[in-house]
């Protein structure tokens, strides 16, 4: 994991997108920066990357380097690689355990990249790359997409053709610091961007035989179609923290200058899309984004168990250790007995607003304790994880990462949340559409009523070797390969509709609605019931055991109660629903809703 150190804001360039264009004359004293490599590592970070404006001119990096070094660690740079032209000194840095490099080109001739940095620097940028490539390091050119530069990226591309170890990454001008100044001569439409990054990416590996290494940041995937593993950040390039100039601790790297604006929502792109800067959808909007819905997304994530700190008596350890470094959603500590454990999840399936939704606001978080790769049981495999009663009276709770521990009895919240549907169930009557029956969660419900005679049962599930194997178990019911969207099915022909944990399957609940509420008799019911995403708390055993199963995402989204009543009530007046019960998730409650509707007659 990287900690990253900004030194200073001085710089040898003055690029006009620059971030910290307004701070340039403030420098972090080297005590400061002494005491902040000590405390990487005491946070367990294996690398320190040194930033700015720019490291490389502060006479003290290479005893920076020096103390990295003694303390165990490798050592990054973030820079524009003037002074890393001259090989005497890559050769110093790289003695003292240089392994990442992430340079600033923003033009592949010096028209374009003098204009942009606003001095004569090509020359020795260019002469960085030459002395930077072929020695084995982590190492990243990066390109900001402006206006100046945006019909001109292949030139960088021909210029990094020979160079096959070295990445090209194209990001969009993030609109802070230089780049809010200067938003309106800067800023190109993200569609523009996104068109020639996909362009100049083709164009590489048509050159490099594929061989070449492109990566892109701050342009939603919809807008990169068959790019989207491509996508460079602070994440994927393994950084964990990192600190400013003054501050007085590192705080978790985050995308809190970008957004996902409501079409969004929906996409299964989500999880790992940037979105769009929040500045430039201030000024332009959202309506250049095309959102993806054709792809199945995970309905969970892992936290994997990191390492095992003591417990210090009633006190908390995260407190104690300082709160600030720990990331709000996407680290977890869970006390049990004498000692601590710290998780931490890198999913990409699922945006960081997500994920502290899930952890934070609903409350969806389970100690993985079967040894199965994807638990099926809810009530057996998994032990709810609470916040600890030290929490409550914390004045750093509101942003802290928060202690849990795990509630083991007098906690039956799965029997208790599935009771009411159980009820509502065994009052059924007529002719009944189970849409999604493949699982047959309530089939012992279901069978003894359509044995009875008291409902006419007809199953439909997008599977047919599912289907198949059905009409031979469940003799006491009609089964047919449909889907919700798909099927054909005669006007006001239903007394009940039931969708019973396949809501989230539609590739498209609108027309679902539509097409499940036409076969709805009037005064007939709509029972739609489904889960929320969870978190789950595993050892690297159980992870490995996951990642490694054949167990397949089906998904398409993560609705909640109040997502699927939203749907209904955008159909308008002629979807003629009246809402009868709805049973939300929360904190105490499992990860399953409800919505149940009557036809109005």
């Amino acid at each position: 994991m990287k900690a990253l150190i900004k030194v200073g804001y001085g710089c040898n360039e003055h690029c006009t997108f620059c971030h910290t264009q307004e701070v340039r004359h403030i420098d972090g004293s080297a005590d400061e920066v002494h005491a902040k490599i000590e405390r990487a590592a005491q946070l367990g970070h294996t690398m320190v990357v040194f930033s700015g404006g720019e490291p490389t001119i502060r006479p003290e990096l290479l005893e920076w380097a020096d103390h990295v070094v003694r303390l165990g660690l490798d050592v990054g740079l973030v820079t524009n690689g003037l002074m890393l032209a001259y090989p005497e000194f890559v050769d110093k840095l790289q003695a003292r355990r240089l392994r990442y490099v992430y340079q600033s080109l923003h033009g592949g001739s010096p028209r374009v990249h003098n204009s942009l940095v606003r001095a004569d620097t090509f020359k020795a940028a260019w002469a960085a790359v030459g002395t930077l490539a072929g020695r084995g390091l982590d190492y990243t050119i990066n390109t900001v997409v402006t206006r100046q530069n945006v019909d001109h990226l292949r030139e960088i591309v021909d210029l990094l053709v020979p160079h096959l170890d070295v990445r090209l990454k194209f990001s969009m001008v993030a609109p802070k610091g230089g780049g809010s100044r200067a938003f309106d001569s800067l800023m190109p439409p993200v569609r523009e961007v996104a068109a020639r990054v996909v362009e100049a990416i083709a164009y590489g590996t048509e050159r490099t035989n594929g061989r070449g290494r492109y990566a892109h940041d701050g342009i939603p995937f919809c807008l990169l179609p068959g790019l989207e593993d491509r996508y460079d950040d602070l994440k994927t390039h393994g950084y964990a923290t990192m600190v400013e100039v003054g501050e007085p601790d590192f705080f978790p790297v985050d995308d809190k200058d970008k957004c996902q604006p409501e079409p969004c929502r929906g996409c299964a792109l989500r999880g790992a899309c940037p979105g769009l800067f929040a500045g430039y959808h201030e000024v332009f909007g959202h309506g250049e984004l095309r959102p993806r819905t054709d792809r199945p997304r995970s309905n969970s994530f892992n936290y994997e168990l990191e390492t095992l700190v003591p417990a210090t008596g009633g006190d908390c350890p995260i407190r104690e250790d300082g709160v600030t470094p720990w990331d709000r959603g996407r680290h977890l500590f869970v006390r049990h007995g004498e000692r601590v454990g710290r998780f931490r999840t890198t999913s990409r399936d699922f945006a960081d607003v997500e994920i502290a939704a899930t952890k934070h606001d609903v409350g969806q978080l389970y100690m993985d304790v079967s040894r199965k790769a994807a638990p099926d049981d809810f009530a057996r495999d998994l032990v709810p994880l609470v916040r600890s009663a030290l929490c409550e009276p914390c004045p750093e709770r509101a942003h802290c990462t928060g202690l849990y521990e795990a509630r083991t009895e007098g906690d039956n919240r799965f029997e208790q949340d599935d009771a009411r549907v159980r009820t509502l169930l065994g009052t059924l009557r007529g002719a009944v559409l189970d849409v999604g029956c493949g699982a047959g969660p309530y089939e012992e419900l279901l069978a003894p009523l359509a044995t009875a005679g008291a409902i006419r049962y007809l199953g439909i599930d997008p599977d047919a070797d599912t289907i198949g194997a059905l009409r031979a178990a469940r003799t006491w019911g009609t089964l047919e390969v449909g889907t919700g969207e798909g099927i054909a099915l005669s006007p006001a022909s239903f007394d009940h509709v039931l969708v019973l944990r396949s809501w989230n399957h539609f590739r498209d609940p609108r027309v679902a609605l539509v097409n499940l509420v036409a076969a709805l008799r009037p005064g007939g019911t709509l029972t739609i019931v489904d889960n929320v995403a969870f978190g789950l708390a595993r050892t690297r055993s159980q992870v490995s055991r996951a990642v490694r199963s054949s167990a397949a995402f089906e998904h398409y989204r993560n609705d909640d109660a109040g997502d699927a009543h939203r749907l209904v009530e955008s159909l308008g007046p002629g979807m003629p629903l009246n809402l009868l019960e709805r049973h939300d998730v929360g904190p105490s409650t499992s990860n399953q809703w409800f919505v149940h509707y009557r036809r109005a007659c």
